[in-house]
């Protein structure tokens, strides 16, 4: 199956398109539902005991799309902000919302980069197959100063222990170096996993959780 390529495959009849595919469908909802099960992995902390103390989390959906992940994060018992830059996308989420009469979704029209979010005000953070798109268009030096500003603007806006789980297409191992070195450097701990270890890209997980 073919990847969807950014930003061309996500808007006008595309997005339609996109919203439309019962296998696209599939995938972002059961990888979702592993997202989730990483979020209490226990490699993340001793904290894990005390885990769902203030349950039901408000999760940021980090580059929601047309919703299938936010209705699964929802339909889990959390609290959703819903954020992506493609208003062709969200507007399909918002249809979603009223339809399923969704009320634990909030949804915002933003870049990952500059996010309309007050400092430690989310619990935890999720994004499924969004976070390379980042560094759309962007090269060298400024690939990495944006890489590194959105992982230290992420540690901000988290509340304490808070914990964010990607799942992402990292081009080839330089490129998931420079990920996973702008969470290490910006106050997080965690680590990497692959469905296949021996992969040089495609389909990545990082298990972040910051640092007290």
């Amino acid at each position: 199956m073919k990847i969807p390529q950014f930003p061309y495959d996500y808007i006008g009849s595309k997005a339609e398109e996109y919203d439309n595919q019962k296998w696209m469908e599939r995938n972002q909802k059961r990888t979702t539902l592993k997202c989730i099960q990483y979020l209490f992995d226990k490699e993340l902390g001793k904290d894990n005991n005390n885990i769902l103390k203030n349950f039901p989390y408000l999760i940021l959906d980090l580059g929601c799309g047309t919703g299938f992940s936010s209705e699964m994060i929802i339909s889990s018992g959390f609290r959703v902000v819903g954020v992506d830059i493609l208003s062709d996308m969200l507007m399909k989420a918002n249809v979603k919302r009223k339809n399923l009469k969704i009320n634990n979704l909030d949804l915002i029209l933003a870049d990952i980069n500059h996010l309309p979010i007050k400092s430690n005000s989310i619990d935890h953070i999720l994004s499924i197959s969004s976070y390379n798109f980042i560094t759309y268009e962007k090269y060298g030096k400024e690939k990495k100063k944006d890489v590194n500003n959105t992982a230290k603007y992420l540690n901000k806006i988290l509340k304490k222990n808070g914990r964010v789980i990607i799942e992402f297409y990292p081009e080839n191992d330089e490129e998931l170096e420079l990920f996973t070195d702008s969470f290490k450097h910006n106050g997080f701990d965690g680590y990497m996993t692959k469905n296949n270890p021996k992969q040089k890209s495609g389909q990545t997980y990082l298990l972040l959780k910051k640092k007290i």
